[in-house]
């Protein structure tokens, strides 16, 4: 297996309707980000697109950039709804009951 490989693609929706496409190394995360419109670049771009870069250098473990990409799609709304993982509700996350 190619080591800037992800062992899980992160699948992505670009817009409503539209097919679900899979990235599944650094190379292809970082190709998504370089398309990404300057405006809409803020820190956790910088963050998955730092982390990936880092990546091809060897300084950056190749999953640890994959949850950098995934963190960013999910901040951006870009995650396919089958990769969502479900989180605590905010009551049971502080020990009460919903």
């Amino acid at each position: 297996m190619d080591r800037l490989q992800f062992e899980v693609p992160v699948r992505i929706t670009t817009a409503p309707g539209l097919p679900v496409e899979e990235i599944y190394s650094v190379e292809q995360a970082l190709d998504f980000l370089q398309g990404w419109p300057v405006r809409r670049q803020g820190p956790v771009y910088q963050a998955a697109f730092n982390a990936c870069f880092g990546a091809t250098v060897d300084l950056v473990e190749t999953e640890e950039a994959c949850r950098a990409f995934m963190a960013f799609c999910r901040v951006s709304r870009l995650l396919a709804r089958d990769m969502m993982v479900p989180g605590k509700r905010s009551g049971e996350a502080r020990g009460l009951r919903a």
